[in-house]
């Protein structure tokens, strides 16, 4: 099967859709034969992605939703079913960082990335697992991070969100062993997006000088997960086995990444 068709008469559901890996993913899909349902709160950016989607003779429906109010979501799902008949595939991209160190966060800044990042994850699977129940087939994608593994300033609260994001997958995983329905964790290092070189609200760019992965990488990532039923992928492949085998070693690993913190700051661009 070319690989323009590999998911030719399926229907994905792509979260926080409207930029980023969300937008990245809604057309990686489209080009390979899905249908696509685009939902964020954003319409206008939407109705962009789908003109662009339906220009590539793809086919797309846009949902504007807030993730964070699970009575949207729903009203969303149930759009989506009639329009499309069923959902195959729900990738949950949306997300929000706010950068801050621990000492000084702001509680609702915590609460801000929660209700997105977390919340709005347990929204969406829970309003596409009863129709997925039902014909006994899906694919619930997660898109985790590797700070889900190993907590990093200065992001200790998005940290935070994506190691619940981590640990709701995989009692989830658990959950659904048997039931035809496939649930997967993408697990991106720092990607070349608006959330990273901006933030929430325009904190400035996340460790200037870092290298960022393109999000097409993280796309390819969701397409193998389903294609090929994976439970956990990497991007880079084997950088979450590094911080599991990192993990052994806190102490070790602290110091380094301490060192490694103040060399990024020493060697990037200076402002003027």
């Amino acid at each position: 099967m070319a690989a323009s068709s590999y998911f030719r008469d399926r229907n994905a559901l792509i979260t926080g859709a409207s930029s980023g890996i969300g937008r990245d993913v809604a057309l990686g899909l489209s080009r390979m034969g899905a249908r696509v349902a685009l939902l964020a709160r954003r319409t206008a950016h939407l109705d962009q992605l789908k003109r662009e989607i339906e220009a590539g003779g793809g086919e797309a429906l846009v949902l504007g939703a807030d993730v964070t109010r699970p009575n949207e979501v729903r009203a969303s799902v149930d759009c989506m079913l009639e329009a499309f008949g069923a959902i195959d595939i729900l990738v949950n991209s949306a997300g929000v960082l706010i950068q801050g160190s621990v000492e000084t966060m702001k509680p609702a800044d915590l609460q801000r990335m929660m209700e997105v990042n977390l919340h709005g994850t347990l929204h969406a699977i829970q309003a596409v697992t009863p129709s997925m129940r039902a014909r006994a087939r899906g694919n619930i994608v997660n898109i985790a991070s590797l700070a889900g593994r190993r907590g990093v300033p200065p992001l200790g609260g998005y940290c935070a969100t994506k190691f619940a994001v981590v640990g709701l997958t995989e009692a989830l995983r658990v959950e659904l062993y048997g039931s035809g329905i496939t649930v997967s964790l993408i697990m991106p290092g720092v990607v070349d997006t608006p959330m990273i070189r901006e933030g929430e609200s325009g904190q400035g760019e996340l460790a200037p000088g870092l290298l960022a992965m393109p999000p097409q990488w993280v796309t390819w990532a969701v397409v193998a997960a389903i294609a090929m039923g994976l439970l956990e992928v990497d991007v880079p492949s084997g950088a979450a086995l590094a911080e599991k085998v990192a993990a052994l070693f806190p102490g070790f690993t602290d110091a380094a990444m301490a060192w490694g913190m103040e060399m990024l700051k020493w060697f990037s661009p200076k402002p003027g």
